[in-house]
């Protein structure tokens, strides 16, 4: 289970060049700072129904939702540690994926079974979590092909943790009113917000009462209110939408390069900002990559994947070239008898 709680923030470290950890750049632009910090003047007080509201509503007119379909979370990831609330009978977490669902359903004594690729979801399922686009294998799902998973009694859960990363976010769910669909959306990596912890679920009333029934009162603080409406905002998705167009052409870059190497095989399509590849004796080239100052995330905590998978986080190409050179020695030397 140690293995399961793996971050590629611990494959970083002060003074490497991070390819481990998916969030782009290493603060949040200049005017979310200057929103945060005039939000720092409502912190005598508690968190408000205001700015709660506030927040709601304007993530509802973002995805063409009502605000009573919208919860704010202190990330993605407290949307998967109340998961368990929703009391299943039987979870099913499509793998590889981002693993810290199956961790809180396992921690609550939840009956999991993984489906691998080729494998399908065993109908008594009450409870079915898919990534989209999934972590780490980049790939993202048609939406009708996620939503064929649905039944009458289960939830399916969507981790959209990526999604405003896909130009267009085509494929997302967010929108969809569907019953027992859970969307899991996160700011955390297109806005630099890892410190803070920012993002949202989308699901009919009843679904979100459910997942929310033991929280505490004020849940989700100040900062991530103001974070999440100034997010929301038409100005903010029409950045984000270029961040993701420009994410593509850095990912299509950076997929040709590494094509271009010896024994690297990239894991395709990719849709999105980081890609997983496979290199024969994957371990050591990590190892020596860390050596040689780059950080990349080992691939052998996903489930279904082996030390020979590394992840890495699509950057600029002027930041890929330490890294491209690295692997390219590395991948030439294995071939040496």
């Amino acid at each position: 289970m140690s293995d399961l709680r793996h971050h590629g923030d611990v494959d970083a470290a002060p003074g490497l060049q991070d390819f481990a950890v998916n969030v782009r750049g290493s603060a949040p632009p200049l005017w979310l700072r200057e929103r945060l910090v005039a939000a720092l003047e409502r912190l005598g007080t508690y968190p408000s129904q205001a700015d709660d509201r506030r927040a709601r509503e304007q993530v509802a007119a973002r995805h063409g939702r009502a605000p009573d379909e919208v919860v704010v979370l202190n990330g993605a990831a407290e949307g998967f540690a109340l998961l368990p609330s929703l009391r299943p009978r039987l979870a099913a977490v499509l793998h590889p994926s981002f693993t810290e669902p199956e961790v809180a359903l396992r921690d609550a004594g939840v009956p999991l079974i993984r489906v691998m690729p080729g494998e399908r979801v065993p109908d008594d399922a009450d409870l079915v979590v898919v990534g989209n686009p999934t972590n780490p294998t980049s790939e993202l799902h048609d939406a009708d092909t996620i939503m064929a998973l649905a039944r009458p009694g289960r939830v399916l859960v969507v981790d959209e943790a990526f999604m405003d990363a896909v130009p267009g976010e085509r494929e997302s769910l967010a929108g969809r009113d569907e019953t027992g669909l859970l969307v899991l959306r996160s700011l955390t990596k297109t806005w630099a917000l890892p410190g803070l912890r920012a993002g949202y679920a989308l699901g009919a009333p009843d679904l979100l009462a459910r997942l929310t029934r033991h929280r505490p009162h004020w849940p989700v603080g100040t900062l991530v209110l103001e974070a999440v409406t100034a997010c929301a905002e038409p100005a903010a998705v029409a950045e984000a939408e270029d961040v993701a167009r420009q994410y593509a052409r850095h990912r299509e870059w950076l997929t040709a390069r590494l094509k271009e190497l010896p024994r690297v095989h990239v894991h395709e399509p990719a849709a999105a900002p980081f890609l997983l590849i496979r290199v024969h004796d994957g371990e050591r080239v990590r190892q020596e990559l860390r050596d040689r100052g780059i950080a990349v995330r080992r691939g052998d905590t996903f489930p279904g994947l082996t030390t020979d998978h590394l992840r890495l986080a699509v950057r600029e190409p002027d930041l890929c070239t330490d890294l491209l050179a690295a692997l390219a020695e590395l991948t030439t030397e294995v071939l040496t008898p």
